[in-house]
């Protein structure tokens, strides 16, 4: 029978037919799929020769083609356009998967043959350099996947460990499709006119827009961003402000179908078994290994010290937000977390004349990815081409070509811009085809995707965003030129396949360029007059900048002191996850705790994302981006050497060597918190 996925492409630069593929068309490429790496596994294990890097090592890089494909689709597409059919198919196939995943990493016959490659080149340090540095690499990653996948496991633990990874795989993807019902579920539908005080006309036509897509009157307001945050910013209806709060912040904890405390606990619980297992005292010792951090003691000094950096700023920040709440309400009002958003910015309207809306008329989405696209090319001199012929998989997503400086293609780039029911909460940079280098030279290009849930066109406006959400485009915007830039021999270590609290310096370090007037003056332009945005609101952004700042450090700290006391543990969890929480966020608590909220059972990073014993990795990144970037400081920001030596020692080279080498390469030094903290404007 005919499967889109077995047959060759007919498209440009061989990309994915989205408009042809079946649902139908998965589960038997899967399977397909499967079938083939099993033979290929097994003509590897079964090879006459002497075991070597190029018929073990790079053999075992080349298995898996088909399975790749269909998966790689299918669960970008779980991510980003699923539906009821697609999530019941993902939950019949993840143990599968996981089964053939254990097959190959727990197979005594091929981890002989790897072994036995790897004791050659480490018999002594003039063999390991017969290699070069990324084929080093590669030998070092496949050897130590197997050892930290149990290969080195007794068969009883081996099936201890199959166990485990495969109802892992099954709980991940069970809070997931929890969480995005639970989102979905929700709606604040506001019949009164007045309840819309205070909340700016973009965020009334966007509910307006919504109340009519569902069938309703009025006005509808969601749990996703666009919609949750400019509410929680602007709504002066206190107890409508309270009601979002508490809806965003307690999905998942309804003792329901939907309920995510126990899936946690267990989620944890499993990860340390299979710590324990490699023989690890933590999950965090087993995952710290393949870090720049090293160990949790290098994670819990950097924490303290940007605790002891920035909790005196942070606890005056909260202070001047409560003290104008008082001036408004009265001395008796005690501020909640549902308040802090709307009376910060009114201290930002009164101290510094500005509030996120003012840049909206400016930020027109069309623009913006001008902006963005163009900051590129004069960075790096590449271009960029919509090609309608690039099959999407919706309407809202935009195919792109991209080209270098020498007219040679680089990749093809998707954005999908918009929320939707079928797309997860939040914003990420995947590929859907990894880079790589043919062995007869050919370099086969990437193709990368950015998703985000920015705000929707309306009716009578065009897509308007706020300058955080153009931060955001950015964001992902420099993981897809990590992935674009990839020019490495293997694809396995090219693009964003890199230490997890690496993977974060080229996005954070794009976010820069969003209050710089030199970028903005490029492409900031109202979108009724065409009117450049004025200097002196520029001037007041950037005043502004520092607003709050020490408030949203520690915010971000909290989550990494939640992610550590999770995977810290040496003995399995049996306390309630809300009480483990509690005590987590009381070393940085700056708002009243408030009964029933649970961060653990919606966040994705740690539980069901990469980020278990990592999220710390988002503030190391940021010490790293602001080192980075202070170099273009110096030089100008848009000095090309500086750029490409940006790209020729980070963003090209993947994971082809450790990060702080390549760092190191392009910065001449080794990052301190220094830059971070003058960036930041705190003082110690």
């Amino acid at each position: 029978m005919s499967n889109i996925f077995t047959d060759n492409y007919i498209t440009p630069h061989h990309t994915i037919p989205f408009d042809r593929i079946k649902l139908e068309d998965y589960e038997p490429a899967m399977l397909e799929g499967i079938q083939q790496e099993n033979d290929e596994v097994e003509r590897i294990v079964n090879n006459p020769e002497p075991p070597t890097f190029a018929n073990t090592i790079c053999a075992m890089e080349n298995t898996g083609e088909l399975l790749e494909r269909v998966t790689t689709t299918f669960f970008n597409l779980l991510s980003a356009e699923t539906n009821a059919e697609m999530e019941e198919l993902a939950q019949k196939m993840s143990p599968i998967l996981s089964e053939h995943s254990n097959d190959i990493s727990l197979n005594p016959g091929l981890f002989q043959r790897v072994k036995a490659v790897y004791d050659h080149y480490h018999a002594n340090e003039q063999t390991l350099q017969q290699l070069t540095a990324e084929e080093q690499m590669l030998l070092k990653n496949t050897y130590e996947g197997f050892v930290r996948n149990g290969a080195n496991l007794d068969d009883a633990q081996k099936e201890d460990y199959r166990k485990a990874t495969t109802e892992l795989s099954k709980l991940t993807l069970q809070f997931s499709q929890n969480k995005l019902a639970e989102i979905n579920a929700f709606t604040l539908h506001i019949t009164d006119e007045k309840d819309l005080d205070g909340l700016q006309p973009t965020a009334i036509e966007a509910a307006q827009l919504c109340a009519k897509e569902k069938g309703l009157d009025g006005w509808v307001f969601t749990l996703n961003a666009p919609s949750y945050s400019p509410f929680m910013t602007y709504s002066s209806r206190r107890e409508l402000r309270k009601k979002m709060y508490m809806a965003y912040n307690t999905i998942c904890t309804h003792n329901d179908q939907y309920d995510n405390k126990e899936i946690c606990r267990r989620i944890i619980n499993l990860r340390l078994h299979i710590a324990n297992l490699l023989g690890f005292e933590t999950y965090a010792d087993y995952k710290l290994v393949n870090r720049m951090a090293e160990n949790k003691d290098n994670v819990n000094r950097m924490l303290s010290q940007l605790i002891e950096a920035y909790m005196p700023t942070a606890k005056k920040e909260v202070a001047e937000v409560e003290k104008i709440a008082k001036e408004m309400e009265g001395d008796d009002f005690q501020m909640m977390p549902w308040d802090f958003g709307y009376y910060a910015n009114k201290l930002l309207e009164r101290d510094y004349n500005i509030n996120s809306e003012l840049m909206r008329p400016y930020l027109e989405l069309s623009k913006v990815k001008e902006g963005v696209f163009g900051l590129a090319t004069r960075l790096y001199g590449i271009t960029f081409k919509p090609n309608k012929d690039i099959p999407v998989y919706h309407p809202d997503v935009d195919a792109f070509e991209v080209f270098d400086a020498d007219g040679q293609f680089l990749a093809v780039l998707y954005c999908d811009f918009h929320p939707r029911e079928g797309k997860r909460a939040g914003a990420w940079m995947t590929n859907y085809k990894e880079q790589w280098i043919e062995d007869n030279g050919e370099n086969s290009r990437p193709q990368v995707s950015v998703v985000m849930n920015l705000t929707k066109p309306t009716d009578t406006k065009p897509a308007l965003l706020t300058l955080g959400e153009v931060e955001t485009f950015l964001h992902e915007f420099g993981h897809a030129l990590h992935g674009m830039f990839a020019n490495t021999r293997h694809k396995s270590l090219s693009g964003t396949n890199v230490y997890w609290d690496f993977v974060e310096l080229p996005s954070q370090f794009m976010e820069n360029y969003a209050m710089e007037r030199e970028f903005l003056n490029t492409f900031a332009f109202h979108y009724q007059t065409g009117d450049p945005v004025p200097d002196e609101l520029i001037t007041r952004l950037q005043r502004s900048r520092n607003f709050n700042v020490a408030y949203a450090c520690m915010r971000q700290v909290s989550f990494g002191l939640l992610d550590m006391a999770y995977y810290e543990i040496s003995q399995p969890l049996s306390e309630d996850i809300m009480t483990i929480e509690r005590q987590a966020f009381d070393k940085v608590r700056l708002l009243p705790e408030v009964e029933g909220c649970c961060m653990t059972v919606q966040f994705s990073h740690i539980m069901a994302g990469g980020y278990a014993a990592g999220y710390y990795s988002y503030k190391w990144a940021e010490i790293l981006d602001a080192d980075a970037f202070s170099l273009f400081k110096q030089r100008g920001i848009f000095d090309r050497q500086t750029a490409q030596s940006f790209r020729d020692h980070v963003l090209s080279k993947g994971g082809t060597e450790h990060p702080m080498t390549l760092y190191k390469r392009f910065r001449g030094q080794e990052p301190t918190l220094k830059a971070l903290l003058e960036r930041n404007g705190i003082k110690i």
